[in-house]
């Protein structure tokens, strides 16, 4: 096996020749919360459960107007994002471009959206009838809304194709009462968006849905934002890589491994442009090279026998959100 720093330390697969065929890894049973994201949710629960309808004198908060300068004349402490104009962060645009000329990745957009403000859409009923949300993809999206009985407005949710539970969020609010004309928006940093995402249950965050970059942060990035953690792509994590070399030798017939991008990291632009991350498909690809004596029987044991291995691996059952094997004849 030889090392490459760029694919987390295995060999690349490309150009190794024909692809024989390409099976997706079962997802672990369960993914454990990891103690910082558990502790975090335990902090917000307990700030949210002493919350009132009223202040400490008494006087309701409903109707209240908290925007503006604060009684000495200096900015507000009760609304930090007093100053916000509901257009989308230059350095989101910014990123977003350099997603689509290729001289940017996801590491990066995920270093853009650890600091900053987005919108997160409510509805002021406790349920909505589900809807059908199509996207420039074609994917169709179930929506529906979140909330106690006690609550007077429900936070929206999705449901992406493969079934799991996703929070759309958007960086302006033109783009968030496009895509659903009766929700309002609540300006939030996406780091305590994505904490809210794990406590609803949703393993995707969409940033822009429905608009010209709509982007999708898997469950991994969706963790290591909520703790406010510098975030690898499973791709290029060097540790999933030690991690799956370990387990090289068990796998019969194999010659050669290989990480790469999987086939669902790059999406498409409203407009129909190739971006280099942000899609909702498999994660993580490893790329197995089977010995050039392998008949048929031997490839489809070498693919088994990897597929098993890998449904058991910790560290790339927390760090892949989705993990493909494809297979190349050398």
């Amino acid at each position: 096996m030889t090392g490459s720093h760029d694919d987390g330390g295995l060999a690349r697969g490309d150009g190794l020749g024909p692809i024989d065929q390409t099976v997706a890894v079962p997802h672990p049973a369960a993914r454990e919360l990891p103690g910082h994201i558990r502790a975090a949710l335990d902090r917000m629960r307990e700030k949210t459960a002493g919350e009132n309808t009223a202040d400490t004198a008494g006087i309701p908060w409903q109707g209240r107007d908290l925007s503006g300068p604060g009684m000495d004349g200096s900015a507000n402490p009760l609304h930090v994002f007093d100053e916000d104009d509901g257009t989308s962060p230059a350095e989101w645009t910014a990123v977003m471009a350099a997603l689509t000329d290729g001289s940017a990745g996801e590491r990066e957009v995920t270093e853009v959206l650890a600091r900053i403000r987005v919108f997160a859409a409510v509805v002021p009923t406790l349920a909505v009838d589900e809807d059908d949300v199509h996207d420039h993809t074609g994917h169709e999206h179930d929506v529906a809304a979140h909330g106690d009985k006690a609550a007077d407005v429900a936070l929206v949710t999705m449901r992406a194709p493969d079934g799991r539970q996703a929070l759309p969020v958007f960086t302006n609010v033109p783009a968030l009462t496009a895509w659903n004309p009766v929700a309002r928006p609540v300006a939030v940093w996406l780091p305590r968006a994505c904490l809210s995402a794990v406590d609803e249950g949703c393993e995707l965050v969409v940033i822009d849905a429905g608009a010209e970059h709509t982007y999708v942060v898997r469950r991994p990035a969706v963790w290591s934002l909520a703790q406010q953690r510098e975030w690898t792509p499973a791709y290029r994590d060097q540790e999933i890589a030690d991690e799956i070399a370990q387990v090289a030798d068990l796998v019969p017939n194999l010659l050669n491994l290989g990480l790469a991008p999987g086939s669902g990291v790059a999406t498409h632009t409203g407009s129909g442009a190739v971006m280099n991350g942000g899609g909702a498909g498999p994660e993580l690809q490893i790329v197995a090279m089977p010995t050039r004596d392998a008949d048929a029987t031997g490839v489809r044991l070498m693919t088994a026998t990897l597929k098993t291995l890998l449904a058991d691996l910790p560290v790339l059952a927390e760090r892949a959100d989705s993990v493909e094997i494809t297979v190349r004849r050398p």
